[in-house]
């Protein structure tokens, strides 16, 4: 894998950036090239956000240069410094742009397009991060063995689902953004306390992804599940492995607090880069990713919600019902994602049921 910077990166600097693990490659072109680029890191997917790239560089012709890792991608750009070629990082969860504006790694986002396109309620305040695209926390339940088609999150915890509930790790960012929204809205002991009753409802220890619950509810090993709803619409139309359209067909999606306070949402989203090197070109990228048709992208490739305004859900998202948000700012969550990561570790959560 290659990776050109500048000669004057810091052997400091070269060392780190070689011992974290990434995958892909970015490409870095010389100083003086003719032809328009942007630097993303990020930690998506490639499949959902490659299609998104492409048909920005076909608009625009300017050339999209990604690498692809994980959550280690905020502490490389702040060990590049200066001399970092990065331009967005583009990633899954508020508390990592959050994290991204901690370190110290972030500018400010001038533009009034980005602020047309994007509520406010998920963007920062200072315009560091915004969203791009939205997904909410659900329920996938047993069409066979639950017959209510209404569930809140206070209702996790209620003992008649006791042995009946399957989630990943409960410090898995998707996990701990809901953990953060209750211990936002209810606050330290009630959100501790409510996270026992879950913990005490689970049909196992905490283990896999997203569809590994919807597994364990195909297979009967719980009732109920946590999990994104993008995954869904990856599963019901997945040629290459069929039988997860078994798993999808046997779920149904709870909207929790539909009717009340709204649904926990988390958002996919990008931070300028402080150090930028194009500036300019990655400003009308992320432009260009709030826009109508990258917007629809979002929408019919990944499944997700999108965040403008006027640009309308996919049918097989939309079929599953509507989604009322939480409309809790989501810089509220991300501030208590520390505390709810806390309490995830005090009441034993990934220890498992009578833990």
């Amino acid at each position: 894998m290659r990776f050109f910077v500048r000669s004057a990166v810091r052997s400091g600097v070269l060392a780190l950036a070689a011992a974290l693990p990434i995958a892909g490659t970015l490409p870095i072109a010389a100083t003086g090239a003719s032809a328009a680029e942007v630097n993303v890191y990020t930690t998506r997917e490639p499949g959902l956000i490659q299609p998104l790239f492409d048909a920005f560089t076909a608009e625009t012709g300017t050339k999209v240069n990604v690498l692809f890792g994980k959550s280690e991608l905020v502490e490389r750009i702040a060990a590049e410094g200066a001399n970092s070629p990065a331009d967005l990082l583009i990633t899954v969860n508020v508390g990592t742009l959050k994290r991204a504006k901690d370190a110290g790694i972030t500018q400010p986002v001038v533009s009034d397009t980005i602020n047309a396109n994007i509520p406010a309620q998920y963007r920062d305040a200072e315009g560091h991060w915004t969203g791009l695209s939205q997904r909410a926390r659900v329920i996938y339940a047993s069409r066979d063995r639950v017959p209510q088609d209404e569930i809140t999150y206070v209702e996790l915890a209620d003992p008649k689902w006791r042995g009946k509930i399957c989630t990943r790790s409960g410090q898995h960012p998707y996990n701990i953004g809901m953990f953060a929204a209750q211990v936002a809205h209810e606050g330290d002991e009630e959100a501790k306390a409510w996270l026992a009753g879950l913990r005490d409802n689970l049909a196992r220890k905490p283990t896999g992804n997203d569809r590994a619950q919807a597994k364990g509810v195909y297979a009967g090993e719980c009732d109920l599940a946590v999990g994104n709803t993008y995954y869904m619409g990856l599963m019901q139309t997945n040629e290459d492995e069929p039988e997860q359209k078994e798993w999808a067909k046997s779920l149904k999606i709870l909207f929790p607090d539909a009717e009340g306070r709204g649904t926990h949402v988390n958002i996919s989203g990008a931070v300028l880069a402080r150090n930028a090197p194009n500036k300019d070109e990655a400003i009308r990228l992320l432009e260009y990713l709030t826009s109508d048709e990258a917007q629809k992208i979002y929408a019919e490739v990944n499944f997700e919600y999108p965040l403008k305004d006027g640009v309308a859900a996919s049918e097989i998202v939309s079929s599953w019902g509507a989604l009322n948000p939480d409309p809790l700012p989501l810089a509220d969550v991300a501030e208590a994602q520390a505390r709810a990561s806390e309490l995830v570790d005090q009441v034993g959560y990934d220890a498992g049921p009578g833990s």
